[in-house]
């Protein structure tokens, strides 16, 4: 009986112990060329909350799988993602053997090639840049690097959005400049290896870092043990931005004692590139330490250096590229038998960070890091008092200055065809700025009695101060619940001044407006009058602006087997200053010291949800924010006063999108529909307008400050990302981007004449169902690349966009630009309305094809990687025009319809003009 029972308690215990067995996976990870095992590659399964790291020994075990057909997907930085197809069996542990990664040099070295598109920015302004191709540059969804590598050569903007509504991120701080909302991208350019590890939400969907809004976030992280360990030495050529670039990388690894560091540095230079004159240098500075205490604690400390320097490029007229051609740049001249460009943009922002990883416990971090951030930037340019526009493309300088004359009375056009055929040889056998020469700028300053400067070279600068800090916890409540929440602020300091920096052979320049009516309006400064500047002193503005930010989140995600959603919730205060250092002539008692203080509440309120249905998923997302107006259009008039912009008021914004999603190992698939709005926005400008100015005490022309209130804009389209392995090496892809943006509304002009201390509601700008411009509304892409086992691969795609719309101006679509000057509300006898809608009709763009070409190879020799790869964007060598403006300088229909009548304006819009046939390469080695 006793042997009966033992026997039946150990079979009932192996029946239990079978019945226990775990069902799962179990694999190990290691390198395609040197066979060595992966730490903390990403292992996962689909659609599941089931991820695991692998560990020293490239190896990962991941349990509780739900039994049936699973994708594994196996993830890394640097390394092509695979895809595996799994079939679970209950109570088993599916051991997979070797999983090979294999590098992804195509992905690395088309990030490379992309930075020369990011630091373009199409403004004189020290803002951040336009483009929101480096806002991409971390994902690899096929719409999204449709977007950024084969349509950001052509400035498209992901949903029509402007970066401003992105939250590009460093260690979880936002590098979003409280300015004017945007990344400053060359704070950390030519850093392409230091700052490869990043994280990219699209859209509204959840972040671990921050609430986001409409554009989606960009997380960089700087960690120095993240980093694989090794040395990589580059060297590239190209015919964009700049023409030359070396850069090298050595990352240590974690040592057994627990520190870690990388070190980066670049240079890239260029005596001309692309366009006529424009030079380049930057000079770039990488590193990160960290030391971990034990296996709850860790310091990071980065710091960032990034200096920039390079020569702008101008926009032109279409009379201008007509005779000049598409590389033509008005902003440089002959000195010395150089080029020299009068139009140079200075960056240099360096950054400190550091960081603390605390592990409270199994299932709670808390990341807290502290940055401090200095340095300036600055946009030279030329200053003239008393002398001629030394602007070769000066309206004056041009033919159509001749051609575009009339008769005020019979308004008939009375050309002079031989004064306009001798500005024309002029402009062509010349065109140029004249920094030397009998009539040059130099011999204009010092062939006379006086000592002053008549034209001088000044930089619009800013120098900022910037002190932030954030902290972020992630926690596992549950088995499905997680949740996310932080806290980061900001300080702001401002300085914002004339920096006088050549005075061009004279020995010193008068800091007086000599187009003031008044000897008090003509002082930058009343409490130091008639001043004589020198090199590098600050004359015309000088003022602070002061800003505080504090943004908080909280985050909860759900997780289960056949759904998952997320609700979010943020809040957000500002504060804005100004302090104005000079009693400015025109604004005597609203410029010296400080303004009232101004502040802004926000909150924001997300959610969505996926629904898995196997290998489809469903995703639905939506938001609703309140947004704080950019630092720079509170204080729109800011270099000579402290007025606070009237009906400058938080935007409101909305957004939902709704995604299919299908992913298999042969076959990836995303189709969206998106709807968005954004109402409420400010915009302002400055620009020097003729006729129907008010408040200017009888004369029409006056130099104004445009602010443009109570914009409503609509965006909503289609976005499709297609990809699909025709074999084990022939991929082919496809994209597309449908999408319709318009301004939704008739928003508020204000004009603000300096010289009479006014300001004049226009009333409502006609502006509804105009197309919002600066990008293409739609684009199309088809791609195929080979990949071979050996290491080498080819890639090829076309593509096409449209849509792509001229920014017209606010001021010729009000009631006023009809008017006859003084008449109160008199129509202009000639105006007709269908010669208006003519002369107001917004200019559409050609659409653009283009033809890129990529390649590379690599090659592994002992414990040395080789590489090599180049691409050729643009084969046909198209020019088009990437993007412009009109022109408001007419400002009434008279002036504006006169100008037009013989076809070639002297006011006509001006256009930015895309590279032609561009070309990258880039040598590198990895050991």
């Amino acid at each position: 009986m006793k042997k009966l029972v033992f026997s039946t308690l150990m079979v009932l215990q192996a029946i239990l112990v079978f019945a226990q067995q775990p069902t799962g996976i179990s694999g190990k990870v290691i390198d395609s060329k040197t066979n060595a095992p992966l730490q903390n590659v990403v292992t996962s399964i689909e659609n599941t909350n089931l991820t695991q790291l692998t560990d020293s020994e490239g190896k990962f075990r991941i349990v509780g799988i739900g039994v049936g057909n699973q994708i594994l997907k196996v993830k890394s930085d640097g390394y092509k993602e695979q895809l595996l197809p799994l079939e679970i069996i209950a109570n088993q542990v599916l051991d997979l053997g070797v999983v090979v990664l294999e590098e992804d040099i195509q992905t690395q070295e088309q990030q490379l090639s992309l930075v020369t598109l990011t630091e373009n920015d199409l403004g004189d302004d020290n803002s951040g840049s336009e483009s929101t191709s480096g806002l991409l540059q971390a994902s690899r969804d096929v719409f999204q690097q449709a977007a950024a590598f084969n349509w950001g050569q052509a400035r498209f903007r992901v949903r029509g959005l402007d970066t401003e509504y992105g939250v590009t991120m460093i260690n979880g701080i936002s590098m979003n400049k409280i300015y004017d909302g945007r990344p400053q991208w060359g704070n950390w350019g030519g850093l392409n290896d230091a700052t490869r590890n990043q994280e990219f939400t699209m859209g509204s969907a959840p972040s671990d870092y921050t609430f986001g809004s409409l554009l989606g976030t960009q997380e960089i992280n700087t960690r120095a043990s993240i980093y694989r360990p090794g040395t990589r030495i580059s060297f590239s050529g190209t015919n964009t931005n700049y023409n030359w670039r070396m850069m090298g990388t050595h990352a240590s690894g974690l040592d057994k004692n627990g520190w870690a560091f990388i070190v980066s540095a670049g240079r890239r230079w260029a005596q001309e590139a692309h366009f006529e004159g424009t030079d380049y240098s930057a000079n770039s500075f990488f590193a990160s330490v960290e030391k971990r205490f034990g296996s709850n604690h860790a310091l990071n400390f980065t710091s960032i250096y990034a200096q920039n320097r390079r020569g702008k490029n101008s926009p032109n007229t279409q009379e201008v590229i007509d005779l000049k051609g598409y590389d033509y740049n008005s902003y440089w001249g002959w000195q010395n038998g150089e080029k020299r460009n009068s139009r140079i943009k200075n960056l240099e922002e360096p950054i400190l960070m550091l960081g603390h990883f605390w592990k409270l416990n199994d299932k709670t971090t808390l990341n807290t890091h502290l940055m401090y951030q200095t340095g300036q930037i600055g946009n030279s340019r030329l200053e003239y008092q008393n002398a001629g526009n030394p602007d070769p493309t000066y309206y004056q300088n041009l033919p159509s200055f001749e051609l575009s004359k009339w008769d005020p009375v019979t308004l008939a056009l009375t050309p002079n065809q031989a004064a306009a055929d001798l500005l024309e040889a002029s402009f062509l056998s010349g065109g140029q700025i004249k920094w030397e020469g009998e009539d040059g700028l130099y011999a204009a300053n010092t062939n006379k009695i006086e000592k002053n400067s008549n034209y001088v070279l000044y930089e619009d600068r800013t120098d900022d101060k910037l002190i932030a800090a954030n902290s972020v916890i992630n926690s596992v409540l549950s088995d499905n619940i997680s949740f996310n929440g932080g806290v980061s602020i900001k300080k702001l300091k401002s300085e914002n001044f004339q920096n006088l920096l050549d005075l061009l052979g004279g020995e010193y320049f008068n800091d007086i407006d000599p187009f003031a009516n008044s000897f008090d309006q003509s002082q930058s400064d009343l409490n130091n009058p008639n001043r004589q500047v020198g090199l590098n002193e600050r004359f015309g503005y000088n003022y602070n602006l002061y800003a505080k930010n504090l943004n908080a989140f909280t985050q909860f995600k759900f997780n289960y087997k056949k759904v998952d959603f997320y609700l979010g919730q943020s809040y957000t205060f500002n504060e804005y200053q100004r302090e104005g250092l000079y009693k400015n002539g025109y604004y005597p008692t609203n410029s010296f010291g400080k303004s009232d203080k101004v502040r802004f509440e926000n909150f924001g309120f997300k959610g969505g949800a996926t629904f898995k249905l196997g290998n489809h998923l469903l995703d639905f997302n939506a938001l609703y924010q309140t947004k704080a107006p950019a630092l720079k259009n509170v204080f729109g008039n800011a270099r000579v006063n402290n007025q606070i912009t009237a009906n400058a008021q938080s935007e409101t914004i909305t957004g939902f999108d709704g995604s299919y999603i299908i992913r298999t190992p042969d076959f990836k698939g995303k189709i969206t529909a998106y709807y968005s709005t954004i109402k409420n926005a400010t915009e302002t400008g400055f620009f020097f307008a003729e006729g129907s100015v008010e408040g200017t005490n009888g004369d029409d022309d006056a130099f104004v400050n445009e602010v443009v209130t109570g914009v409503d804009k609509e965006n909503m389209g289609l976005e499709v990302g297609l990809e699909y392995n025709i074999t084990k090496t022939i991929k082919a892809t496809a994209a597309a981007a449908i999408g319709q943006y318009i301004y939704a509304n008739n928003p508020n002009v204000t004009l603000n004449v300096d010289s009479s201390q006014t300001s004049f509601n226009y009333g409502d700008s006609y502006m509804k169902n105009y197309k919002i411009p600066g990008a293409p509304q739609q684009a199309f892409s088809v791609g195929i690349e080979y990949r071979d086992p050996n290491f080498w691969w080819i890639g090829a795609n076309a593509n096409y966009l449209d849509n792509n719309y001229l920014d017209v101006a606010p001021l010729l679509r009000v009631k006023n630009f009809v008017y006859e000057p003084g008449s109160a509300g008199s129509v202009f006898p000639e105006a007709n309305e269908d010669r208006l809608k003519e002369l107001l009709k917004q200019e559409k763009f050609d659409p653009v094809r283009l033809v890129n070409l990529s390649g590379g190879k690599s090659w592994r020799i002992n414990n040395i990687t080789v590489g090599l790869f180049a691409s050729i964007n643009n084969l046909f060598d198209s020019r088009y025009k990437t993007g412009g403006f009109e022109q408001a300088r007419n400002a009434n229909y008279r002036e504006y319809n006169q100008d037009r009548l013989n076809g070639t304006p002297s006011f006509g819009p001006k256009y930015f003009i895309s590279f032609g046939r561009t070309y990258f390469a880039n040598f590198y080695i990895n050991f």
